[in-house]
């Protein structure tokens, strides 16, 4: 059962505990990113039929691929698709930068230029659920950022084949190459190329921990989004809640794995109880009931706190991937929050329409990281160059105080380059 943790009688150290992967996988990434970096298509053959049982012969989800699988997928399906993509590209499209350029100053010309990365690579977790929603959320900012070439990885069955609706996702969105594999060895292969899988600039997604120590081992070779961890949802309530809402939320974040955390902080005792009561209500009405309840149990958290004021100071500590603001007149509060990856407002605004559809993206910081990260964006796919000019005349205004800085710091080539323009520094 959910623990409940009343704020002023636990430990801060149990308050805010996380939960922490118990399996060090580093030197079995390392091997396989060896492995990979060496061997190319072979070894990535020879993972798919060690870890995801599929004997291929090709790795590139041909033409013919796709269109089986959009014909296989429902119709409905397909249109909720569609509509998800639009409301995606309807909020991604307003982060797009404009690059800038300064001439107010004779002679002096300065600016920045806004340029995508050239490749991305996106990572889509397979195992045990199919998620389109990732295609549509890693892809569509990429391609609204003006990225060449965008490559999706992701692990084949045991038949060889991808999910018909991830398929239909990359599709719609507009993807350019998909790649059967998964794991560690997907990151080496887009990280370091192989004869089938292009080298990218810059790799995201979500992905279990072999992925992300995968991600964090290439990093510097390529750029990559965040290190994502197991998925969180903090709920803020006061008293004026329906519990059976509030444990539904929880119970939608509990059911992604059993490292996922669900944690409600409210200032009412009685709500505290009845959610309680109501997850064990719902828990066995649940599909991933094995997982959510390990989740819960493990992870899961009702705290309980003197007043909504320091049920905010609780939030903001933590952090969470998610938060959904469960409170009278959510916009009056949203400057409370600080540090939360995605914000839902209000108490029918439940955290699955940032998941799926609302448009937002659902790539998030996870582990307290939103303190000091982003959610994924255009921006995240490119990059800025800056530029200066300055003619002879500018530069002749200025090469003194140049010339002194760097003198100041020792650098005396640093002034010359400077004075010498201006035949003052000749050698």
């Amino acid at each position: 059962m959910i623990k409940i943790m009343k704020y002023s009688e636990v430990k801060n150290s149990e308050i805010f505990a996380r939960a922490i992967p118990s399996v060090n996988v580093t030197d079995i990434v390392a091997e396989i990113i060896e492995n990979v970096r060496k061997n190319g298509d072979k070894a990535l053959f020879e993972y798919n039929k060690k870890f995801d049982k599929a004997d291929l012969t090709e790795l590139l989800v041909t033409e013919d691929e796709i269109n089986e699988a959009i014909s296989s997928v429902e119709p409905k399906f397909i249109e909720i698709l569609e509509k998800a993509a639009k409301n995606i590209r309807k909020f991604h499209e307003k982060q797009v930068r404009t690059s800038f350029i300064i001439n107010d100053e004779d002679g002096i010309v300065m600016g920045q230029k806004i340029i995508p990365v050239d490749k991305a690579g996106l990572y889509v977790p397979g195992g045990t659920a199919a998620y389109p929603s990732t295609v549509l959320m890693d892809s569509i900012p990429a391609k609204i950022a003006g990225c060449k070439e965008v490559v999706i990885v992701t692990p084949p069955g045991a038949d060889g084949k991808i999910s018909p609706v991830i398929l239909a996702a990359a599709k719609i969105a507009g993807v350019d190459k998909i790649v059967k594999v998964g794991g560690a060895q997907a990151i080496a292969a887009l990280a370091y190329g192989t004869e089938s899988v292009p080298k990218v600039d810059k790799i995201v997604g979500p992905g279990n921990a072999f992925v992300a120590e995968a991600k964090k081992q290439v990093f510097g070779v390529v750029s990559i989004d965040m290190i994502a961890g197991p998925s969180e949802i903090l709920i803020v309530a006061d008293k004026f809640n329906s519990p059976k809402h509030l444990a539904a939320d929880l119970l939608s974040q509990a059911e992604h794995d059993k490292m996922a955390s669900a944690v409600l902080v409210t200032d009412s005792d009685e709500l505290a109880r009845n959610v309680a009561d109501e997850i064990e209500n719902q828990l066995p009405l649940l599909a991933r009931e094995e997982i959510a309840r390990e989740s819960i149990d493990t992870n899961g958290k009702i705290i309980v706190a003197d007043s909504l004021e320091k049920v905010f100071e609780i939030a903001n500590e933590i952090a969470p991937e998610h938060l959904e603001l469960c409170v009278e007149n959510p916009f009056d509060r949203l400057d409370k929050i600080r540090h939360a990856g995605s914000v839902f407002m209000g108490k029918n605004c439940p955290e699955a329409l940032g998941d799926y559809f609302a448009g937002p993206n659902h790539t998030l910081p996870t582990g307290g990281t939103a303190k000091f990260s982003s959610p994924l964006s255009v921006d995240d796919f490119i990059k800025k160059t800056q530029y200066t000019y300055y003619t002879k005349d500018a530069l002749a205004r200025v090469a003194g105080d140049v010339a002194y800085f760097a003198e100041k710091e020792g650098l005396t080539a640093h002034a010359k380059s400077a004075l010498i323009r201006t035949g003052e520094g000749d050698f």
